[in-house]
């Protein structure tokens, strides 16, 4: 039986020993960034941070867009060039769905703030008896409103963003 004690007490003492190996020295907080360093920290006026580790994973910058400067996109290396005519063909249709969607919703808006009437939609049954019933069915109905503005203005910056549509002579 003394051997189970004496295992226990050598787990803990392994335990104990595993637990001061991985403590962190200090670390202190200058703005955004960490530090370890106590000299650069007391240069900065960095305050000490205390209750728990950190950890800090370092960001990563796109090499292509660095190297280029972020001006242009270029396809990767090994992917099928496209004719500029059958780009033009697909900006076009491209185009064309984007305003028949623009042209819906346009639609659809104009409709809902007919039914919305400025805030005050006509009642409709049991509205007249339930008051809270007629004023969530407004807050929905403007609610609704501006998801309508949110896809409008989504599909004008989508337009916006295609090449301009070549002038016929």
């Amino acid at each position: 039986m003394k051997t189970l004690p004496a295992f226990l007490l050598a787990a803990f003492a392994a335990a104990g020993v595993h637990v001061q190996a991985q403590a962190q020295e200090r670390v202190w907080r200058c703005g955004n960034e960490y530090t370890n360093n106590a000299t650069v920290a007391q240069q900065r006026g960095c305050k000490v941070m205390e209750g728990g580790n950190v950890t800090v994973v370092q960001g990563t910058r796109p090499a292509a867009a660095a190297a280029s400067g972020g001006g242009t996109v270029r396809a990767p290396a090994g992917s099928p060039r496209v004719d500029s005519a059958d780009q033009r063909a697909r900006d076009g249709e491209a185009r064309s769905v984007l305003q028949s969607e623009l042209k819906k919703a346009e639609d659809r808006q104009a409709q809902l703030q007919k039914d919305y009437n400025n805030g005050e939609p006509e009642k409709q049954g049991s509205e007249s008896k339930n008051y809270q019933k007629y004023l969530d069915r407004v807050a929905d109905m403007k609610a609704e409103i501006a998801r309508n503005e949110s896809d409008i203005a989504g599909i004008r910056r989508e337009l916006g963003r295609l090449p301009p549509q070549p002038s016929s002579p």
